[in-house]
């Protein structure tokens, strides 16, 4: 325990604990079909529960027939109308960065012309600073081996210092979410910075922030002690930003931005837990274990293995003989992309060249591996229609790493890249919503008489 003086529940009381809530405590998933309930939200042919209405992004992986019939397509993610591919092949073609323009595209739904991106991009570098005293006090003083956990806390601690903080106009909301944008990265890198020293002993550096710098540059430029970067490599980190800022109204984290939202309460609580439920490993933490995975992967098969034995080792994986037990072989598999997501298939191009050039072309080639045998095993071991493919965390793990950042902060970067994507939704949800989101739950519970307590039968494990 990190506070000794406060006394620990004992193992036998974890026991009793545990054991009476089993005892008494079981939901069978089966019950869900039968009864008509959508299990996440979704659709028993795949299709998501449809629960509101956006303007902000559309993620497209199949195609619904006039007869009902649900038919697989390559992915598609949309941001205001437009394609990420169209997005990306502009930074490509024009050598650019793109993420501030995307932050602009996803909030307004326009794209800015010249003098305006100027001018938001001032917007931003104006604002990475954090308040006077908030490092220290909302950082330093109180440091967490997790950043993702920080993050959350530090947009929490923010409404402090807002004079504001419950005012719900379009222009404050507006306000707070250029703000949380700005400083957000700060946060990450500060954070990181205090966990180095504390958990990690290790010296921690601290930069400010350079006028002038993207989003990208200036993550890199706090981040590593001598501020030194590449052209490449903040192109790559924007663009990695880029394909993570928005994936619809209907995801974990930003539906529970919306959630939120639609209860009326304040920005910095909206946006906090967005941060928690982007956290998981089933969410924005993905990542994070699939990088675990391919070094488990490559610590475990041969140096040269081929197709048939990397299929069967990931076939272990899904059996639970290999692995962490989960059966999962992660990522791969999604929602709502059938055939390819376009997330995945960006990073993968972009990411070769660097994977070559820095000696990470074993860990390209094992992914690539995987994103092509991976939907092969699924389909041989689950027999059933779905069909699976590899998801924006196959790579974009791998590319952290090349740019050697560390791993505390590879699902913190996913929440920096999406945080726009929650404002656009929050604004949203606050502007033509109205109504606060409560879906219904089918009660299992049975009736049971109230038994006085004297008259109650002793349990049986209390000493």
């Amino acid at each position: 325990m990190y506070y000794p003086a406060v006394a620990a529940l004992e193992p036998d009381e974890i026991r009793l604990l545990c054991d009476e809530y089993l005892q008494n405590n079981y939901i069978d998933p089966s019950d869900c079909e039968r009864l008509g309930v959508k299990r996440g939200l979704r659709n028993a042919d795949g299709t998501g529960v449809l629960a509101g209405l956006t303007n902000v992004s559309n993620v497209v992986g199949y195609d619904t027939q006039p007869d009902g019939k649900i038919v697989p397509i390559p992915g598609r993610l949309i941001y205001r109308g437009i394609d990420i591919d169209t997005l990306v092949r502009e930074a490509d073609t024009h050598d650019r960065f793109m993420f501030e323009e995307t932050v602009w595209l996803l909030l307004f739904g326009s794209l800015p012309d010249r003098k305006l991106l100027q001018r938001f991009c001032k917007m931003l570098d104006d604002h990475r600073e954090l308040p006077r005293g908030f490092a220290d006090d909302m950082i330093m003083n109180s440091p967490s081996p997790n950043i993702m956990n920080k993050m959350s806390r530090s947009v929490l601690a923010m409404y402090s210092y807002d004079e504001q903080a419950e005012d719900r106009s379009l222009a404050n909301i507006l306000r707070q979410s250029i703000n949380l944008i700005a400083e957000l990265p700060t946060m990450m890198v500060n954070a990181y910075q205090i966990k180095r020293r504390v958990y990690d002993r290790e010296s921690m550096y601290f930069h400010l922030p350079i006028p002038g710098q993207s989003t990208a540059e200036h993550i890199l430029s706090t981040y590593r002690p001598d501020q030194k970067f590449t052209h490449e490599e903040a192109r790559l980190l924007d663009l990695c930003l880029l394909v993570h800022a928005d994936h619809g109204g209907g995801n974990c984290s930003t539906f529970t931005c919306r959630v939120l939202s639609s209860s009326g309460t304040d920005t910095y609580a909206g946006i906090s837990a967005a941060i928690g439920a982007l956290k998981g490993p089933k969410h924005g933490g993905a990542n994070l274990k699939v990088m675990h995975q391919l070094d488990y992967i490559l610590e475990n098969v041969s140096p040269n293995a081929g197709d048939d034995e990397i299929r069967e080792f990931l076939r272990k994986i899904m059996r639970k003989e290999a692995g962490d037990g989960s059966g999962l072989i992660y990522g791969i598999g999604h929602a709502v992309y059938t055939l390819s997501d376009p997330r995945a298939q960006i990073l993968k191009s972009h990411a070769k060249d660097l994977a070559y050039a820095k000696g990470f072309d074993r860990e390209y080639n094992m992914l690539c591996a995987i994103e092509r045998l991976a939907p092969q095993v699924f389909a041989e071991e689950h027999r059933g229609p779905k069909k699976v493919c590899a998801n924006v965390d196959l790579f974009s793990g791998l590319i952290y790493r090349m740019l050697g950042i560390s791993e505390d902060l590879y699902t913190p970067l996913f929440a920096i890249a999406r945080v726009p994507g929650w404002c656009a939704h929050r604004v949203e949800e606050v502007m033509f919503a109205n109504r606060i989101i409560r879906p219904a739950y089918k009660y299992l519970g049975n009736p049971q008489p109230y038994i006085t307590l004297d008259e109650r039968v002793p349990h049986s494990t209390v000493g």
